[in-house]
């Protein structure tokens, strides 16, 4: 028996829409982003959030008009050398990824 018009019609939308679901959820995940970023969800996330907002108890926002009023300087030597119950990430991160970190950083407290 073949599929009728109308079928296939609702075959073809609901296609589209998961496609548009799941292009929403990629972009989300784009590791041009600072919250897409791996090194940031692997080492960052759990104290600053999966949205860098802050947590409570936890890291300060990196999307605060604080973090945008840091220099870039200041930034990669907090994530270098650690900063109060932060850790220093010398050596846990290669320095072109605290350099991505730092410019994701600038780039999200600034919008």
């Amino acid at each position: 028996m073949m599929p009728t018009l109308k079928t296939v019609r609702l075959f073809i939308i609901l296609c589209g829409l998961l496609s548009a679901f799941a292009g929403a959820e990629d972009r989300s995940a784009d590791s041009s982003s600072l919250t897409g970023n791996p090194v940031y969800r692997k080492n960052c996330a759990k104290c600053h959030g999966k949205t860098a907002e802050g947590r409570h108890f936890g890291g300060p926002s990196l999307i605060s008009g604080k973090a945008a009023a840091a220099s870039a300087d200041d930034l990669r030597g907090i994530i270098t050398n650690g900063k109060g119950r932060m850790p220093k990430f010398a050596g846990k991160l290669a320095a072109a990824d605290i350099d991505q970190l730092v410019q994701q950083i600038k780039a999200t407290s600034q919008k």
